[in-house]
């Protein structure tokens, strides 16, 4: 399978009925899903056991979950591209809003010290995951709004990079770094996609860079999960735990793995092994092999999320191919930076695998975020072929 065959045209693809989405997008998402349930269920089996009295219990959340993700993803497929520019900037304030709301007292779920949910009976909510949605959609309007103005360092960049701050500063209250990251990296890195200028973009990268290498120097929190990174093995039972145990997990796991269902790491040795460090759970139980494998799923998801770009862009639909890149950006540096954290590539951060992981407010979001971009693929071959 190669990269040219996955990158072809939608728009110059012949022959498909106006029903038919991109096998390749879809096919990946759905594999992703179920791959997920059963790696959810085999990861949480034993954590649900003793905290619930029922192993299946994060089984049957999780496929709940699911079910409404897919109702989701149907319902973004279904919707006008056009809705979601306009809603852009009404979704921004409705996520800053949110992100103020859980940093109330007796709003906000408080969880090992974070603030990052908001309880809504059986579902808990986490604005974070939202709003690097609401984000991209936003940035996307922006560009095209202001795209004769891009080059001008004001209307260009700064203006975004305050509202960039801003997002920032309200999710370091809860704290949650990692989404901060996402965020901050996805929408840089739309704008420089968008026509800025590179020294414009270049002087934001340093200042961001600068920014966030000072924000982890002055918490000793954030220091220590880096120097931790760093040597994990000097503290293996303390600050070091997380990441030594993924590492034990990965290399349990050789080749082929120890098998389905047979993982040791995830038996309370191994903290979030259902969510935030499912992809080492996956490295032990089908090894090597089951790593590539879903490697390959999200460059294949990275891959058709710029060929949708390109063909909207092609077909004339500014907007469709801004969102495009930006949720194909956004999928990807996600799924890149919980893979690079379970390797020991990169700090803790607090984040799960798209599609994959345990965690209700991510796969709801990773879901909506298929289905918009199944659904400009779609609006691009029906603009080729002269639909409405």
């Amino acid at each position: 399978m190669s990269l040219a065959i996955l990158a072809e045209s939608p728009a110059r693809v012949a022959g498909r009925p106006r029903f038919f989405s991109d096998g390749w997008l879809l096919g990946s998402v759905l594999l992703l899903l179920a791959f997920g349930v059963v790696m959810v269920y085999s990861a949480s089996i034993a954590f649900a056991a003793r905290m619930h009295g029922f192993d299946a219990y994060f089984l049957v959340r999780h496929l709940l979950y699911v079910a409404v993700g897919l109702g989701l993803m149907v319902l973004a497929l279904r919707l006008r591209i056009r809705v979601w520019e306009k809603a852009g900037p009404y979704l921004l304030l409705a996520g800053i809003a949110a992100l103020v709301l859980v940093l109330l007292p007796g709003v906000g779920a408080r969880v090992n010290g974070a603030s990052r949910w908001i309880k809504l009976g059986f579902f808990t909510l986490q604005p974070a995951e939202l709003m690097k949605l609401f984000m991209v959609i936003y940035v996307s309007g922006y560009l095209v709004r202001k795209q004769e103005e891009l080059r001008n360092f004001t209307q260009g960049i700064l203006m975004v990079s305050v509202v960039v701050a801003v997002i920032g500063m309200l999710l370091l209250q809860e704290p949650d770094f990692g989404s901060v990251v996402v965020i901050c990296t996805t929408v840089l890195l739309m704008l420089f996609l968008g026509g800025v200028r590179f020294w414009h973009f270049g002087l934001v990268v340093l200042t961001g860079i600068g920014g966030m290498v000072l924000l982890t120097i002055i918490s000793p929190y954030r220091m220590g999960r880096v120097t931790s990174f760093m040597d994990p093995w000097a503290d293996p039972f303390g600050s070091g735990f997380q990441l030594t145990q993924a590492l034990i997990a990965f290399g349990r796991g050789e080749w082929f793995g120890v098998g389905l269902g047979a993982s040791v790491q995830k038996l309370f040795y191994l903290p979030a092994a259902h969510t935030d460090f499912l992809f080492a759970v996956i490295a032990e139980e089908l090894g090597l092999f089951g790593v590539f494998g879903v490697m390959a799923l999200f460059v294949v998801i990275i891959v058709r999320a710029f060929a949708i770009a390109r063909a909207a862009d092609d077909a004339g639909m500014a907007y469709g191919a801004r969102l495009a890149q930006g949720i194909g950006l956004l999928l990807g540096l996600q799924g890149m930076i919980n893979m690079g954290v379970n390797m020991g590539m990169l700090p803790t951060k607090g984040l799960t695998l798209p599609f994959v992981s345990y965690g209700g407010s991510s796969l709801l979001v990773c879901c909506l975020a298929a289905g918009i971009l199944l659904r400009i693929e779609r609006d691009t071959r029906g603009h080729k072929w002269g639909e409405r």
